[in-house]
């Protein structure tokens, strides 16, 4: 697959100046510190320009007034266009494509799982529940408190950082050898008479002991909800023809056509809303979607740790440590009623209309009607017809996420060289369970039919009458009936709570070094290089109601409850090397190399040429071109078993469109399975990037950059494909 990315052209005035090299003397030592900055392993080496990298220094963060990481970085223009960022109140409750309660970023566009996330520029565990089938970090886990800065590299980076650096980097750097106290609170709402409020208290504390320095920092976040019909331009909705046939059973069901002599949807006479008439001119029951959104959901977070830097003689040791705790609610719309082998229109038998009869009993509805026979779960015949309708209540979950992450290295020079090692551990556990709007298929199909048992089971035929192992026979769930707590009882034991529990964890170990390899025209050319290892795994392991299982012909026990069940690891080492070569005094030259071996696919090598031109202490003129890889998530790698939709072209081929859609070239969205595919290799990207960056004063910069992506061998799911080969 090929996918090729728009051309497009930046040009944005940066309000908060662009840094690229930092320095800091220490009065009592002659010795500098060089530090590494986003883009480049070497250290000390001014870069300032030479790549598009956007700084949010403290300055920029505070003035912004973000509460969240996804606040602050979701209105920057390189997070806009494509797709891919998202955030809690964009989330379906049971989506497999959204998780609830967490937050992406998407550099350029190209989704999440193809922008890298560092942090002190060390690697981040993803969150096991993934967005479809792509792995990200869920930003939501990352304190605000404790950073200093923000570098966010839009190129690919892969020369550099290996996997996943395909749109670029985005390096959060924590705060270091703190001194005092910080507190920062602030509090958020609306004037409208609805409580949306968001509260948050932050505070960083750092001392010094000795030689060494502690800093420690604890962040508190609220945030309450608040719905669409909250606001009035989302209070009622915008488009006549946004509705569903299928109304809220408060609201009373509609006939399905199947059912009604006239080939038409009939409404129940006892709609609550006003009828809608629908594109072939029918009078139905409806549902728009606006009543049950959510444009904030609820979320709260607690986030603490700490980073200590010491001396150990000649040797620098730092540790930064930090715990995240997430809570959050999300909601999807009630979940339609199909029948229990998922297809549109469940049967209820034909006493379910008595509601309706008139004083002399005859029935006006039952005339418009067939009366079909149909068998239900426990063999019986009877005789009904066919409804549509959704739940009352939205599907409702709630996710709770815990992140764990600690960072140890060492550092010291041999002879004018630099060296520094490292060991990262980091986790991500998550925990969901639905609370509300979730109903057994086979129980409630059991309730409308008088076969649910008082406990909760099915009740059994014995070819002459129901019987239950325990409890009682109850009597029949009649959808039609509202406002009777008896028959609301029935549907009650049909509610279910499916959960999903999972865990993703990164361990790795990295040994660099930095220092002058000779001169070039009398200027020093740097050098860093290095070695990594790196351990993944990943597991989300739904409970077996909401498990698609071949003991229930592949069927999700619960109505509208997606699961995806994963389980899969890798081992990774690679080697890279990186040179800054100043041709002149005003030209250099950056060229990197990096190999990656993952047991899984294999290997690959990816580099970058990079010039920059300096006519001028204010103005200088950049380019690059670089190759960047993309691994396979280990969820697309290790997905067990995956309910979801996809949708398939039959305009694309005809052999689809004649056997799948009666010649007609349309597109068709059908609910299916997937697996992972252990074969897959690694998604494959080239970039290209023209610019410069002109500083007039000290407050202003202005960039201006071309940018170009190849991106290849894209990881997706073609249904198209696949029934072309099913064809044959």
């Amino acid at each position: 697959m090929f996918r090729q990315l728009s051309i497009a052209v930046a040009i944005s005035a940066v309000l908060c100046p662009v840094h690229a090299v930092y320095a800091q003397n220490d009065q009592q030592s002659e010795k500098i510190e060089r530090v590494e900055v986003t883009g480049s392993r070497i250290k000390g080496v001014d870069l300032e320009g030479t790549i598009p990298l956007t700084v949010l220094d403290q300055d920029a963060i505070k003035r912004s007034g973000a509460n969240t990481i996804h606040e602050l970085l979701k209105d920057l223009s390189v997070f806009k266009g494509g797709s891919g960022t998202f955030s809690t109140s964009e989330s379906g409750g049971t989506s497999t494509s959204t998780p609830a309660g967490q937050s992406a970023a998407s550099l350029r566009g190209m989704g999440p799982s193809a922008t890298l996330t560092l942090i002190n520029g060390r690697r981040v565990a993803p969150s096991s529940f993934a967005a479809g089938t792509e792995n990200f970090v869920d930003v939501n886990s990352i304190p605000l408190a404790a950073i200093e800065r923000i570098d966010i590299l839009a190129t690919g980076a892969s020369a550099i950082y290996g996997a996943d650096a395909v749109a670029g980097v985005i390096n959060y750097i924590l705060k270091d050898d703190f001194q005092g106290a910080e507190v920062n609170t602030s509090y958020t709402n609306s004037f409208d008479s609805h409580d949306e409020g968001k509260k948050q208290l932050n505070l960083v504390y750092g001392t010094n002991i000795g030689e060494s320095n502690l800093t420690v920092f604890a962040d508190i976040y609220d945030r309450n909800a608040f719905k669409a019909t909250d606001r009035s331009y989302t209070a009622t909705p915008n488009l006549v023809n946004g509705y569903s046939y299928l109304p809220k059973l408060e609201n009373s069901p509609n006939i399905y056509y199947y059912s009604s002599r006239d080939g038409n949807e009939l409404p129940a006479p006892n709609c609550k809303t006003e009828l809608v008439t629908t594109e072939y001119g029918e009078q139905i029951c409806a549902y728009y979607a606006n009543q049950d959104d959510y444009l904030e959901t609820p979320f709260e977070s607690l986030s603490t740790g700490f980073m200590f830097n010491s001396t150990l003689g000649d040797l620098d040791w730092h540790t930064d440590f930090f715990y995240s705790q997430t809570k959050s609610k999300a909601y999807s719309s009630p979940a339609s009623i199909n029948q229990i082998n998922d297809d549109d229109g469940p049967f209820i038998i034909e006493d379910a209309l008595f509601i309706y009869d008139n004083a002399d009993g005859s029935n006006d509805l039952m005339d418009q009607l067939y009366i079909d026979p149909f068998t239900t779960q426990a063999g019986r015949e009877v005789y009904g017809f066919a409804f549509d309708a959704r739940f009352n209540s939205p599907r409702t979950v709630e996710v709770e996420t815990k992140n764990f992450r600690l960072v140890s290295s060492l550092a010291g020079y041999i002879g004018d060289w630099s060296w520094e090692s490292g060991v990262t551990f980091s986790r991500s556990k998550s925990e969901q369970q639905a609370i509300d709007g979730i109903y057994n298929r086979y129980q409630f199909h059991a309730a409308i039919t008088g076969e649910l048992c008082s406990d909760g089971s099915l009740a059994t035929y014995d070819g002459t009458q129901l019987n239950c192992a325990q409890g009682q026979l109850m009597p029949f769930y009649n959808p039609f009936l509202q406002g009777d707590s008896n028959n609301d009882a029935v549907l009650d034991l049909a509610k279910a709570n499916p959960s999903r529990s999972g865990e993703s964890t990164v361990y790795g170990w990295d040994l660099n070094f930095n220092g002058d390899l000779f001169t070039f025209n009398e200027l020093p050319i740097y050098a860093a290089f290095g070695i990594e290892a790196r351990r993944e795994e990943l597991k989300d392991i739904p409970s077996l109601d909401s498990q698609a299982r071949p003991e229930n012909g592949y069927l999700v026990d619960v109505f509208g409850f997606g699961s995806s069940l994963s389980e899969a690891d890798r081992t990774q080492y690679a080697a890279f090397l990186e040179l800054n070569v100043p041709l002149t005094e005003q030209l250099e030259l950056q060229v990197a190399g990096r190999y990656d071996h993952y047991d899984d696919f294999g290997g690959t090598f990816n580099p970058k040429v990079g010039l920059s031109y300096r006519p001028s202490d204010s103005l200088i003129i950049r380019s690059s071109w670089s190759t960047s890889f993309r691994a396979p998530s280990l969820t697309q790698a290790g997905v067990k078993l995956r309910t979801t939709q996809s949708r398939f072209d039959c305009g694309a081929n005809q052999a689809v469109a004649d056997l799948y859609c009666m010649g007609d070239g349309t597109e068709v969205s059908v609910n299916s399975l997937e697996l992972g595919n252990q074969a897959l290799k690694a998604e494959e990207s080239e970039a290209l990037s023209i610019g410069f960056a002109w500083s007039p004063s000290i407050n202003t910069n202005l960039t201006v950059d071309y940018w170009h992506f190849d991106h290849e061998q894209v990881i997706d799911t073609n249904m198209t494909a696949v029934l072309d080969r099913a064809c044959l």
